[in-house]
């Protein structure tokens, strides 16, 4: 193991690029996710049995109807009839195992609508996955630049790939200023959870990375300094599954420079990609 007091950047980029490979084939791991079903009516989902309903307006979660012989275990308990599958905005939320290798859990949107997401852990992106190639690190790519608080955060408009270029209202709590190589970047990132989330794109993007773009997970110092280090770029869960529908650089996050630093493809087993 290496010593981290006296690893290289080398080093310690490998190793966190070892335990993101690891990562995305965990049981809930992104290859693992196969579907992601919103539901407005009674309906069956693809892949499960049962039949699934959506809950009175400000319940959480669906409801479930299913058989014993379909086998579905809700929070530990066989379901012979109709029960309520909690989702994961409520303070206690459900876990649904369907099978040896298939669990699920159900999401909420903004607008309080319920999805049932589900999980493989032999799925067939499991199955052909190879590796995450990625870029040797690169020190020009990790700046130091200066994260500015907006009091009550602004909002900035975020297009999803699945949405047919709906936007949805992000809170940007603050401004990411920097200088490089005479060019002034403004950047707007959102919150997720503890971090910042920068969700960009570049001249690599569609041609060496993915096209969609890439993120980057950021913490200001409380001296209001921030370290932009795109050597820990990563994939977004879409490159992984088509299951997941991820955010898309707004235009200021666009970089017309290439940023050749952190992850790039996912890749099969034969080395080809696994998505475009």
């Amino acid at each position: 193991m290496t010593d981290t007091a006296t690893a290289t950047p080398e080093s310690k980029l490998a190793t966190y690029f070892e335990r993101r490979q690891l990562s995305v084939v965990q049981p809930k791991g992104s290859l693992a996710l196969v579907n992601t079903q919103w539901i407005d009516s009674e309906q069956t989902i693809w892949g499960v049995p049962g039949t699934w309903a959506p809950l009175p307006k400000g319940e959480s979660g669906l409801t479930l109807t299913a058989a014993a012989s379909d086998g579905i275990v809700v929070d530990g308990v066989l379901v012979d009839g109709t029960v309520v599958v909690r989702g994961k905005d409520a303070d206690a939320p459900s876990e649904i195992t369907f099978n040896e290798t298939t669990t699920g859990f159900v999401i909420a949107s903004a607008q309080e609508t319920y999805a049932l997401r589900v999980w493989d852990s032999n799925s067939e992106g499991i199955q052909q996955f190879g590796s995450i190639s990625s870029f040797a690190y690169n020190p020009d790519w990790v700046i130091t630049g200066t994260f500015t608080e907006i009091a009550g955060g602004s909002t900035v408009e975020f297009e999803h790939l699945k949405d047919d270029g709906k936007t949805r209202a992000e809170v940007v709590p603050g401004e990411i200023t920097f200088t490089k190589d005479g060019i002034d970047y403004n950047l707007a990132a959102f919150k997720s959870g503890r971090a910042l989330q920068l969700v960009f794109s570049d001249a690599t993007s569609g041609d060496s990375t993915y096209s969609v773009g890439r993120f980057l997970f950021l913490a200001p110092k409380p001296d209001g300094s921030i370290t932009l280090d795109f050597n820990l770029a990563v994939l977004p869960p879409c490159a992984f599954s088509y299951a997941f529908n991820c955010p898309m650089p707004p235009k200021q996050n666009r970089f017309t420079v290439p940023i050749e630093a952190g992850e790039k493809q996912v890749l099969k087993k034969d080395g080809s990609l696994l998505h475009e």
